[in-house]
């Protein structure tokens, strides 16, 4: 299979919003791969490559060799190439890797050397997300595509399952089950503005679940034959930063256990402290003893998916939580109430917000675990913050986005000084018809440009919710709104009228 044929795909997944076109692009040049290819064929679509580091980045790809004239790479050869130079060390590696990625750029066209760059860099958006590859791969094997979700559920990666897929059919994905030690893909939950919208969305007029939402990080604890292993959301293992976690599992008495939960930072009274905290200490491999006294884990448990040889994946939640619930003490589960009545769980809501904790998340009680897309079984609630603020400069989008202004710098006014200060960007909420809108609108208000920045007089207020606020030294104010979205453009106000640092500092403290 050549370079050219992905190149080709993957120009045609960017050019159209069709999902289903999407889905019809991949899907042929999926089917079109040989086996020894299938999986970098899935990665390639995916806009990643399977070496995890190359050495390479992007100042290095900025000045490309003359491209070729015409296509000769194969899929397979661009794989061993990129494996060549990602072997690279010792003394004069960066000479020897460049001398590698010349060879390599030397012999693409410019249009599969555009495609390689972006492979390299991370930045081919090109809108095959992995829901969609993954739907794409049952189209091109011909299979169902809940037995897909359900085999990359288990394999915690979609590379492997798609060759499973393209060359043994379901027969190959049934081998995919629950492996205690390897972390399984986690079930995710859609959202609801309110608590009745998530009861309409989750049931129907039985009785729910509704779990306290923390604002932790996301843990999957394994245990088996003594060892305990905890893995993040993104399945990266954990295992050694955590270990309060490590030790409550670890002194549970099953023999072997698959947890999903959170840990979480909680202070002297028992409210969460900032999500920050939390992460930082998640993320930190150094000093952990002393970051453990300083910044001490909690753990919660919401789910149970494997209790002493018993996979229970598939039983019923109701039956997963009652096993949840024998398995470990109270101090170690997620608080969690069951009610048909949406009025009783908004009090519950209300009474877990002014708590310090996110929110709710409402789910059905007959659902099994399933990951892979956000469905009904579990829908989250949480209270909405938004504020008014100032677009003070936009990027230049890439990949679907390229030609418009997409990515929008955000500030708050500033009384003391009467300018602006930033923070954060986002270019989340956008529907085609805002990006167009925008960059006609931002181009008008244009003071100067810095590379792929465009810098604008302060006066287009826009509206924005966020889920938090965070401290950083990133921003002169200190802070940056966590998952800040557009939700509408403020022409009815002008500047002056946008909120405050000082209100988004007070925000920051409750």
């Amino acid at each position: 299979m050549l370079l050219a044929d992905l190149v080709a795909a993957s120009t045609a997944v960017t050019a159209t919003r069709s999902r289903t076109a999407k889905v019809a692009a991949l899907a042929k040049a999926l089917a079109e791969a040989s086996p020894e290819e299938a999986e970098t064929a899935t990665a390639y679509l995916s806009g990643v490559l399977r070496q995890r580091r190359t050495g390479l980045g992007w100042r290095s790809l900025v000045e490309l060799p003359p491209a070729a004239s015409a296509a000769t790479l194969g899929v397979a050869e661009v794989h061993d190439l990129f494996e060549s130079i990602a072997s690279v060390s010792g003394a004069g590696s960066q000479a020897r890797r460049s001398e590698l990625a010349g060879d390599l750029f030397g012999r693409a066209t410019a249009e599969e050397q555009q495609y390689l760059r972006g492979l390299v860099t991370g930045d081919l958006r090109q809108g095959a997300l992995d829901g969609l590859m993954l739907e794409a791969v049952a189209v091109a094997a011909g299979v169902p595509p809940a037995s897909v979700r359900r085999a990359a559920m288990f394999a915690g990666s979609t590379l492997p399952v798609a060759a499973a897929a393209l060359t043994s059919g379901e027969e190959g994905l049934a081998e995919f089950t629950l492996q205690v030690g390897r972390p399984v893909r986690p079930m995710l939950a859609s959202s609801a503005s309110d608590v009745t919208e998530a009861f309409a969305k989750a049931g129907s007029g039985g009785l729910l679940a509704v779990d306290v939402k923390l604002d932790g990080i996301r843990v999957q604890v394994h245990k088996r034959e003594g060892l305990v292993q905890v893995f993040t959301r993104s399945l990266e293992e954990i295992t050694d930063r955590v270990p309060e976690v490590v030790e409550a599992v670890a002194a549970l008495p099953a023999r072997s256990l698959v947890l999903d939960g959170e840990a979480i930072s909680l202070d002297e009274h028992g409210r969460p402290r900032p999500f920050q905290e939390t992460g930082a200490r998640t993320a930190s491999r150094l000093d952990v003893a002393t970051l453990r006294a300083t910044v001490p884990l909690t753990s919660y448990f919401f789910d149970l998916l494997h209790l002493d040889g018993e996979d229970l994946v598939d039983v019923p939640a109701r039956v997963r939580f009652e096993r949840l619930a024998a398995a470990l003490p109270e101090e170690l589960r997620v608080p969690r109430m069951t009610t048909a009545d949406p009025a009783v769980a908004e009090d519950y809501f209300a009474g877990v917000v002014a708590g310090g904790h996110e929110g709710v998340v409402v789910k059905s009680l007959e659902a099994a675990y399933d990951a892979g897309r956000r469905g009904s079984a579990w829908v989250k609630v949480k209270p909405r913050h938004t504020l008014d603020l100032v677009v003070l400069a936009v990027e230049w989008g890439s990949g679907r986005r390229r030609g418009w202004l997409s990515n929008i710098h955000l500030g708050a006014r500033d009384p003391e000084t009467g300018g602006f200060q930033m923070l954060g960007k986002t270019f989340k909420g956008m529907t085609d018809e805002i990006l167009e809108w925008q960059t006609r609108r931002f181009l008008e208000l244009e003071t100067h440009r810095e590379g792929h920045v465009v810098y604008l007089r302060p006066e287009q207020v826009v509206e924005v919710a966020f889920d938090g606020i965070q401290t950083s030294p990133r921003y002169p104010a200190g802070m940056a709104l966590r998952f800040a979205r557009v939700l509408r453009y403020r022409d009815d106000k002008t500047a002056e009228e946008a909120d405050t640092v000082d209100l988004v500092r007070a925000l920051h403290r409750v």
